[in-house]
């Protein structure tokens, strides 16, 4: 167990080793997102064990609300700048959220449609 938690450690912290190269490189998302990009591409890829990984993941999964805590205190620290656009924060935080999901459900759609026709005339 304790060589998964060094492995999945490594992986993480090479991960975003590599994210903030990324970041430093060319910016545009930051570098702990480009950090799970690649750490998902290295699993998907089987680059990485995911039998190594899966506990101890799943542990930090399970921890995860302290991460959260320092986002918290951060909203407290900027309460006069949400106090003065806390309503145009909201608008826009729904206004995204409603076009994203849109995207996505039509994008499914479209994706569906596609394999669906395709399945269809496999099996004629």
């Amino acid at each position: 167990m304790l060589k998964n938690i060094f492995y999945t450690t490594f992986a993480i912290f090479f991960c975003l080793g590599l994210g903030k190269l990324l970041n430093h490189a060319i910016a545009g998302l930051p570098a702990s997102l480009y950090g799970m990009l690649f750490y998902c591409l290295l699993l998907q890829f089987g680059l990485l064990n995911p039998s190594k990984v899966t506990l101890a993941n799943q542990w930090i999964i399970k921890h995860m609300g302290i991460c959260f805590v320092p986002a918290s205190v951060g909203v407290i620290n900027h309460f006069e700048l949400i106090k003065h656009h806390g309503v145009t924060i909201v608008i826009s935080i729904v206004f995204t959220t409603f076009i994203l999901l849109t995207f996505i459900g039509l994008f499914a759609e479209r994706y569906l449609a596609t394999s669906n026709s395709n399945s269809v005339d496999g099996h004629r």
